[in-house]
């Protein structure tokens, strides 16, 4: 039997108000909380290991200005994580070894971002909470801060799915990736491809489409959602 990695927190005094909250998991911003981030950094380290992979990141993740955290949760249980990253003058984590490739997106005037540290526990995962922190991420990265390309480094043996799921393709061949000890492909995808995708398909998971993009927020709560953030500068982060 799958046992569960996540982490619990170790009280509520350290809750934050949910960014999106389900009757099943919420999801948050974790940014500005010391013991949210030492616990991020522990689910990131578990399940990278479980999955195999090293990691030479630190003990903690400390905030940096250009970076953004989500963090899923059951209850009292941390069980996911997904981290946007938007340029800056330190670059971006995908320069390390895709500097040329992203670069070319620069010099044609792309705002360029990236998602990383993606760790969920597969004893909470769904293709809703897996949606949800994309969609967020898009939310956060596209709608409120204006980026026109998305970046992310994935194992290659996971190229298959963010192409039939969320139609990204390959931008950089194979190379390895020393904060994991692994092989990474870069994979690209220009945000306007997803604007359309989830004006024609978001809030749809029983369409019978094979996409991720079925299973977003429709377009009426992602609305919703994007007029909430703005209202709040402290959600927004970054």
């Amino acid at each position: 039997m799958l046992h569960s990695l996540g982490i619990s927190p170790a009280d509520s005094t350290e809750s934050r108000e949910f960014v999106l909250s389900r009757s099943d998991f919420q999801i948050r911003l974790g940014s500005g909380i010391d013991g949210q981030r030492s616990r991020v950094s522990m689910l990131i380290q578990r399940m990278y290991a479980w999955r195999g992979l090293l990691t030479h990141a630190p003990s903690r993740i400390d905030d940096r200005p250009n970076q953004l955290t989500l963090i899923a949760s059951r209850g009292t249980t941390m069980f996911g994580t997904l981290t946007l990253g938007l340029d800056s003058p330190e670059g971006l984590f995908a320069d390390e070894l895709y500097a040329d490739e992203i670069g070319a997106a620069r010099a044609r005037g792309a705002r360029v971002c990236e998602l990383t540290r993606l760790a969920i526990d597969p004893a909470f995962n769904s293709k809703e909470v897996l949606a949800s922190i994309f969609h967020l991420a898009y939310i956060f990265g596209r709608l409120i801060h204006q980026m026109t390309d998305l970046f992310i480094e994935v194992n290659p043996r996971h190229v298959a799915f963010y192409k039939r799921m969320l139609g990204l393709s390959v931008a950089g061949e194979e190379r390895t990736c020393q904060r994991v000890d692994a092989p990474a492909v870069l994979l690209h995808v220009p945000l306007d491809y997803v604007d359309r995708q989830v004006a024609l398909h978001a809030g749809q998971p029983d369409a019978g489409a094979r996409s991720l993009y079925s299973y977003f927020f429709s377009p009426i709560e992602q609305q919703g959602l994007l007029k909430r953030l703005q209202a709040d500068p402290t959600l927004i982060g970054v």
